[in-house]
């Protein structure tokens, strides 16, 4: 059989099988523990060797970035909603609440986004995953700025590493009104002054 053959050859069942143990049980272990879960324990209770996740994942970033991708329907969906909004303002807005969801689904999840949309570095697996999401609330502050609800300087970048914020003030356990006052305090620096008042 020749290289070309054998590279286009399917994951023999066993790969696949230990692949989609290892999503499942690191989602287990970020729910339970946050994303620095032992990655040893991960495996040993997927009935593998860690040898064999790192084979998969070379990296606690490659894990989690693989895990995301299998929660992302929820976002996905949100966002189908919040596109049918006729209002641009009240669009941004939802879709920083659903980052923010998304980026609450592990205790300690904010902090390597964070990270990766800082350094930028094309060789970590969650920088993808982040310039999608920057990308995409880009997109919904344009829609807001050329309807003069948000101001010219107000990037997507920003808004994204704030959502990230919020998302890691409510792992601390800090819900209801501190958060809603949270959020009123993000939007009345990137609002425009209302002038109809």
């Amino acid at each position: 059989m020749s290289a070309g053959e054998s590279r286009g050859r399917k994951p023999r069942a066993d790969v696949q099988r230990n692949r989609a143990a290892l999503l499942e049980t690191a989602q287990r272990h970020f729910l339970r523990h946050g994303v620095g879960t032992s990655l040893e324990a991960v495996a040993k209770e997927a009935g593998v060797g860690p040898g064999t996740l790192y084979r998969h994942f070379p990296t606690r970033e490659a894990l989690l970035a693989a895990v995301l991708q299998t929660r992302s329907e929820e976002l996905v969906a949100r966002q189908a909603d919040i596109e049918q909004l006729g209002d641009a303002a009240e669009a941004l807005e939802q879709w920083l609440r659903a980052m923010e969801d998304y980026f609450s689904a592990f205790s300690g999840l904010p902090d390597p986004l964070m990270a990766a949309a800082r350094a930028q570095e094309p060789d970590n697996p969650l920088t993808i995953p982040c310039d999608i999401l920057i990308s995409a609330t880009d997109q919904y502050v344009r829609a807001a700025q050329l309807a003069g609800r948000v101001r010219a300087s107000v990037r997507g970048h920003d808004l994204f590493l704030a959502a990230c914020s919020v998302a890691w003030i409510k792992g601390t356990g800090t819900e209801g009104e501190s958060l809603d006052r949270l959020r009123m305090l993000i939007a009345s620096g990137y609002r425009e002054r209302d002038t109809q008042a």
